[in-house]
């Protein structure tokens, strides 16, 4: 979230659920009826309750543990504070409608191949720690994507 124009000086909140054991960040396993699909439809959804997070401030606090940057690094970002991360719940439903195209795809050299929906998808989510809360009103963007892939040990 930010305070005025999108920007690392403006950002007020970065809600994440920090880097796990294995180097993996952003992602997070989720409960298996969290997620609903159906091809035939074709749609799809995720909702997702309470999701235990950290808030971090900013990016760059996200990305270097709280410990900020100190702005003379040769590139052009500002001076951010070091910010300790606050325990925080998040909450977001996502559906995804309204197919517009259609596409393929296969790479054999690389071992992958898929099918692919655009669609539009609609998003609502909250975020709630001591002292803050926020709700979203429900907004669509305008291109997302349904897929179905094959890859690695997995490619026939």
């Amino acid at each position: 979230m930010y305070a005025g124009p999108v920007g690392l000086a403006n950002q007020i909140h970065d809600y994440n659920v920090h880097i796990d054991s294995n180097d993996v960040f952003w992602m997070i396993p989720v409960e298996h009826d969290a997620v609903k699909v159906d091809f035939d439809d074709p749609r799809a959804s995720l909702q997702v309750n309470n999701l235990r997070v950290f808030d971090d401030h900013d990016l760059a606090n996200s990305l270097t543990l709280g410990m900020g940057l100190p702005g003379d690094l040769g590139f052009p970002y500002p001076k951010i504070d070091p910010v300790a991360p606050v325990r925080a719940t998040v909450s977001f439903d996502v559906e995804w409608s309204g197919i517009a195209n259609h596409a393929q795809i296969k790479n054999s050299a690389q071992n992958f191949k898929g099918s692919f929906l655009s669609a539009n998808a609609t998003i609502k989510w909250s975020a709630e720690q001591p002292g803050f809360r926020f709700e979203s009103e429900a907004s669509t963007n305008l291109i997302s994507v349904l897929g179905r892939e094959q890859n690695g040990v997995f490619f026939a």
